[in-house]
């Protein structure tokens, strides 16, 4: 204020309080002239009109008082009990407790139901949201509600957006002892073997920098029955000076050297929860095998309740993880170098160096392990998240001079021993999840803080109450130590990331990820995002594995029980559920018929569907020892390999090699099938569905296909489609011969089965399918000395969906052709 005649003073802050009473007796004049413009617009009557009111009788207790007076009468007949005995046998509801319940957030474990289902930590939020199904132990979202016809807005954030889905019920098991014992229980039950991978590549695997995948065994052949694909990651090593002297030590505190020079490690190996007892227990008899044979002692244990796991698909995937991630520590484990930290070291150096790993996703290879300490994540504004200053990544805030050097003291001791228990709880390694780590502050206390800082913000909040009290935090943390998981991103496919955490952040961390503009999504757009990215889906693309008939078996008696709800006049014909994989060999025997051996086996037994018989060959190595098993080293078959030597266009340049009969007799004879997963792409139309019939198809169908002037459809007869798979009495399915000439005309030999159809909206649809490889082998010979088509690395094949009576051509991809491996799943 400026009097006259008086200098200008200095304007008067505003008080920190505001009384409403002084406020409006002062504004008086004011508030009546609003009053008066208000009463004219409404001609003075301020009832609110009937199309706008609402029902508001929740203020009437009038029913709730009934219902007290109710009880009060009954309970005037038991005078002998006194109130505090009465409120000690009062029962609470089952609404009540179900809240409390699930509100809870416990630092390890799952909440159960009724029947013992566990709960993932986003139930309540997927439960509101999502179809619910009891699967693999657990309460697990299936899907969107509605007729799943989403498929083309799921690939449209797909390309464009990111999608989360919470895979907690995948669960780790964690392995200790010494590293050549724990490679060589690896070496046993996993294929392929750790042992087989390039020196750099195993180098930067024990170093704990990527991460590994394989497929579970339960021997250590190749052959034997599969349990589950895996993933399996090691714990890095740290190099501490000591009195001059460098070690190779862990990061635990139990870290020691064994005798014979081999270090003491902790490893994880990642099961899915439909094969985690099978899994756990063939781990736990390999590692019992071992110490009978060393004496050495190995630890197996299950971190069950203990960590969780969040899927990140998407085209800015990472984009989003730069948004919410405020990392306290962006070291990797790898790279740690424990020095002591001048105090003129340059603060922005510093800041540059901690923030580089997530500043551009390229400069992170494939299958990289990133391990971080962030802050917690609702602790960040939304003015952090979306205003990023130019040349910093986004998601890192700018910090004051003290408060950065606080953080990188309390970094450098978070690794001394000599630390009261508080702290290390604080800074505890995911790896010692086993020891428990404190859960995220509660939910009530975060918004109160925030609620009196914004209330400080307008300067009506007094005096500042800062952080809550001692005895709030004492048993939660602000720092949770994560871990990302970058899958290998190959041409084409889709972009993933998976944080691992300790459970007991789940919630917090997905609550940030969908206010942020994620996607949640449920198992049935899983499935569809493994086929887009031609990757294979566990259960349904893994056969010869047990989860794969405990799924399958669901599945038939959930569609019986949907058929059984449509009148018979409406009611579609009954498929074989799962597909009568055991059929493939009467197409084998037909073949080694015709190829002049008389041992054919599939006349004598049949093709009855019995459970998966055979092998699925999943890297090139298999497929190699498989061909060198059989003696048939000249099959069409050419598995890629790191020297290249046996490479398809090598082999085309020999034109004398078909003029020999490329497949012998003997390979037909074998009675152990090998199956090869390929990729179906429609010559010109057709939509492939899960379970068709993969047919072999004879070369004038082929070349019916490739003309463009007849345009006549290759069909089976109506009255002979449920005659094609029969259902017998035991509940199997057996492949029907026809006998009739015009069926014989339109039949066709199965070869293998599809596992997972077509995506509807997807611009280049691609359907998964496992084939007999033999038969695609002799396919192969007969198309390339027929039609000419040398140069084409496909197969022809027909697909006949089991509810349609027309045959599609399609072109067949031979996975193990076009890469090494296999063992990428979803």
């Amino acid at each position: 204020m400026v009097n006259e005649g008086s200098k200008p003073q200095a304007s008067v802050a505003p008080p920190h309080k505001l009384v409403v009473l002084k406020f409006a007796e002062s504004r008086a004049s004011e508030l009546e002239s609003l009053h008066s413009v208000v009463a004219n617009r409404l001609n003075n009557d301020f009832r609110c009109q009937r199309n706008k009111r609402r029902r508001t009788t929740g203020h009437d207790d009038r029913v709730g008082r009934n219902r007290f007076r109710k009880k009060r009468r009954v309970g005037k007949e038991d005078v002998t009990k006194s109130d505090s005995s009465k409120k000690d046998e009062k029962k609470v509801s089952r609404h009540l407790r179900r809240r409390i319940e699930l509100s809870n957030n416990p630092e390890s474990g799952f909440c159960t139901s009724g029947d013992g289902t566990k709960r993932l930590r986003t139930h309540v939020w997927h439960a509101k949201r999502f179809k619910m199904i009891k699967l693999w132990g657990f309460h697990i979202p299936l899907g969107l509600h509605g007729r799943g016809r989403g498929s083309r807005a799921l690939l449209k954030k797909l390309k464009c957006g990111a999608l989360v889905h919470d895979m907690s019920y995948c669960t780790a098991v964690q392995l200790e002892g010494p590293e050549d014992m724990l490679l060589s229980v690896l070496s046993s039950v996993l294929v392929p073997s750790p042992s087989t991978n390039s020196e750099e590549r195993l180098h930067n695997m024990l170093s704990g920098d990527i991460f590994g995948s394989a497929m579970l065994h339960h021997a250590g052949k190749p052959f034997s029955p599969t349990i589950a694909p895996v993933t399996y990651m090691w714990r890095p090593l740290t190099r501490i000076a000591v009195n001059r002297e460098v070690h190779n030590v862990s990061l635990c505190d139990e870290q020691q050297i064994i005798d014979n020079g081999a270090p003491f490690r902790q490893l994880w190996v990642w099961i899915h929860s439909a094969a985690f007892r099978e899994g756990y227990d063939a781990l736990r008899s390999a590692c019992e095998r071992q110490m009978d044979v060393t004496g050495h002692s190995l630890k197996c244990t299950s971190c069950e309740g203990q960590l969780g796991n969040l899927e990140l698909i998407g085209s800015s995937a990472f984009q989003l993880l730069g948004k919410i991630l405020q990392p306290a520590n962006c070291i990797s484990e790898s790279s740690w170098h424990l020095k002591k930290c001048s105090a003129e070291e340059d603060e922005d150096e510093e800041e540059s160096k901690k923030t580089s790993i997530l500043k551009n996703e390229e400069q992170i290879s494939s299958s990289a392990i990133i391990s971080l300490t962030i802050n917690d994540p609702r602790t960040l504004s939304r003015n952090d998240i979306e205003v990023v200053p130019e040349g910093k990544p986004p998601g890192l805030l700018r910090k004051s001079k003290e408060q950065t050097r606080s953080e990188r003291d309390a970094e450098s001791l978070s690794f001394c021993p000599n630390l009261d228990d508080h702290s290390v709880a604080e800074r505890i390694d995911l790896w010692d999840a086993s020891r428990g780590i404190c859960p995220p502050v509660e939910e009530s206390v975060i918004c109160m803080e925030k609620h009196h800082r914004r209330k400080e913000f307008i300067r009506l909040g007094g005096t500042h109450l800062g952080i809550q009290n001692a005895s709030t935090e004492r048993n939660s943390s602000r720092l949770c130590p994560i871990l990302l998981l970058k899958n290998e991103n190959l041409e084409g496919s889709v972009i993933r990331w998976s944080i691992i955490l300790p459970l007991s952040w789940v919630k917090v961390f997905w609550n940030t990820l969908v206010s942020n503009g994620a996607h949640a999504i449920g198992l049935k757009e899983k499935h569809q995002i493994a086929c887009e990215a031609g990757l294979p889906y566990f259960p349904l693309d893994f056969p010869d594995c047990n989860a794969y008939s405990h799924f399958m078996a669901m599945e038939a008696v959930a569609s019986d029980q949907k058929a059984k709800l449509c009148p018979p006049s409406t009611r579609p014909p009954k498929v074989p559920i799962p597909p009568p994989w055991d059929c493939v060999r009467l197409t084998v025997d037909k073949e080694s018929s015709k190829a002049g051996n008389s041992q054919s086996q599939g006349e004598e037994d049949g093709g009855h569907g019995v459970p998966f018989k055979g092998f699925v060959a999943r890297t090139s190595s298999m497929l190699i020892d498989f061909l060198n098993e059989l003696g048939a080293n000249r099959l069409l078959l050419f598995p890629k390999r790191l020297d290249q030597k046996n490479c398809m266009y090598k082999f085309t340049k020999d034109k004398e090699i078909l003029k020999q009969d490329a497949v012998n007799s003997e390979a037909n004879s074998c009675k152990k099938q090998c199956f090869l997963r390929v990729l179906l792409l429609a010559h010109k139309e057709g939509v492939f569905e899960q379970g068709a019939v993969v047919c072999a198809p004879h070369i004038t169908d082929a070349l019916t296909f490739r003309s463009k002037i007849n345009n006549r459809e290759l069909q089976i007869p109506q009255y002979s489609l449920q005659s094609y798979f029969l259902e017998i009495q035991s509940g199997e399915w057996d492949l029907q011969i026809p006998e009739d000439p015009a069926i014989q005309e339109s039949y066709r030999w199965p070869i293998g089965f599809i596992t997972t159809g077509f995506v509807r909206g997807s611009k280049k649809p691609v359907a998964g399918a496992l084939c007999e490889a033999t038969l695609l082998s002799r396919l192969r010979e007969e198309q390339w000395k027929a039609l000419l088509v040398r140069q084409r690395k496909e197969v022809y094949v027909l697909v006949r969906n089991l509810r349609s009576t027309a045959y599609r051509l399609a072109l067949a991809t031979i996975v193990l052709e076009q890469q090494e491996e296999d063992v990428k799943f979803m």
